[in-house]
C-alpha cells in the first residue's frame, strides 16, 4: 500500500472514531434518562481498552520484531556478496573480470528490487531477473572452479555464491511479511468500539468535550497509522536506509 493510502486510511480511521465517539455519546444521554444504566459498565469499559491496549502492544512489538529482522538480513546479504566478491580472487586471472561485472550488475539489480517494492509488478519483474543472474553467476562459477587445480574455490567460492544466493529468498518472504488481516481487522474494530465506549461514558457529562473527542481519535488514528507503517518499511514514513547504506556502500566497493 502507498503512503498516500494509508494516510487516507489514518484520516477514515480518525472520522470513524470521533463517530462512535459522537454515536456512544447520543446513546448515553438517552439512557441517562433512566437511572441506574450507567452503573456497573465499568469492568466493560476496562475489558474494551485492555483489549485495545493489548492488540496495539502485540502489533507494535510485532512490527518491530520484522523491522529489525528485515534489516540484519539486508545486512546479512551485503556481507554475503562481499564475502563471495572476495573470493573471486580464488579464480583465474582470465575469469575474474567477467565474474566481476556479474557481481556490479547484481548488487544494482538487488538495489532495484526494493527501490521498486511499492510496484508490485515491477518488484516482481526484477526478482525474476534476479533469479536469472544468479543462475548465470552459479553456472559461470561453477565452470571456473573446475579449472582449479588445488579446488579452493570449490571449497570457498562456491558456497560463498549459495549463502549470497539463499539469504535472498529469506529477505523476499520478509518482506511479504505482514500482520495477519484477521489482527488488522480486529484492531480496527476494537479501535471503533473503544470510542462508542468512550463516548457513552462521557454522556455523565452535561455537555459533549469535542476537544478530548478529537484528541482520542488523533492518538488512536496516529497510533494504527504507526503500527501499519512499522510493516511496510520499504513506502512509509518509517524506513529501512540505515541497513539499505550498507549494501549502497557495498555497490561503492565493487570495481
Amino acid at each position: 500500500m502507498t503512503p498516500p493510502g494509508w494516510v487516507l486510511e489514518a484520516f477514515i480511521l480518525f472520522l470513524g472514531t470521533v463517530a462512535c465517539l459522537e454515536l456512544g455519546y447520543r446513546l448515553g444521554t438517552r439512557s441517562s434518562e433512566t437511572s441506574g444504566l450507567h452503573e456497573g459498565i465499568g469492568g466493560i469499559e476496562s475489558a474494551v481498552f485492555g483489549m485495545l491496549g493489548l492488540l496495539i502492544a502485540f502489533s507494535f512489538g510485532a512490527g518491530l520484531s520484522r523491522l529489525d529482522t528485515r534489516r540484519q538480513m539486508t545486512i546479512q546479504e551485503a556481507n554475503n556478496i562481499g564475502t563471495a566478491y572476495l573470493r573471486l580472487d580464488l579464480l583465474a586471472a582470465g575469469d575474474q573480470p567477467e565474474m566481476r561485472r556479474l557481481f556490479r550488475e547484481y548488487v544494482d539489480a538487488r538495489l532495484s528490487v526494493y527501490q521498486k517494492f511499492p510496484d508490485p509488478k515491477g518488484t516482481e519483474q526484477e526478482l525474476a531477473r534476479v533469479a536469472k543472474m544468479q543462475e548465470g553467476i552459479w553456472s559461470r562459477a561453477v565452470t571456473a572452479s573446475r579449472a582449479d587445480a588445488t579446488q579452493n574455490a570449490s571449497r570457498l567460492l562456491l558456497p560463498a555464491i549459495n549463502e549470497m544466493i539463499d539469504i535472498t529468498t529469506s529477505r523476499t518472504v520478509a518482506l511479504y511479511t505482514h500482520l495477519p488481516s484477521l489482527i488488522v481487522a480486529l484492531l480496527i474494530i476494537v479501535s471503533l468500539l473503544s470510542g462508542l465506549v468512550a463516548g457513552y461514558s462521557m454522556a455523565k457529562r452535561q455537555r459533549r468535550s469535542w476537544l478530548h473527542m478529537v484528541v482520542y481519535g488523533l492518538v488512536v488514528a496516529i497510533t494504527i497509522y504507526t503500527v501499519f507503517d512499522l510493516d511496510d518499511p520499504r513506502s512509509g514514513l518509517i524506513r529501512n536506509e540505515a541497513a539499505d547504506h550498507a549494501m549502497v556502500e557495498l555497490k561503492d566497493s565493487i570495481r
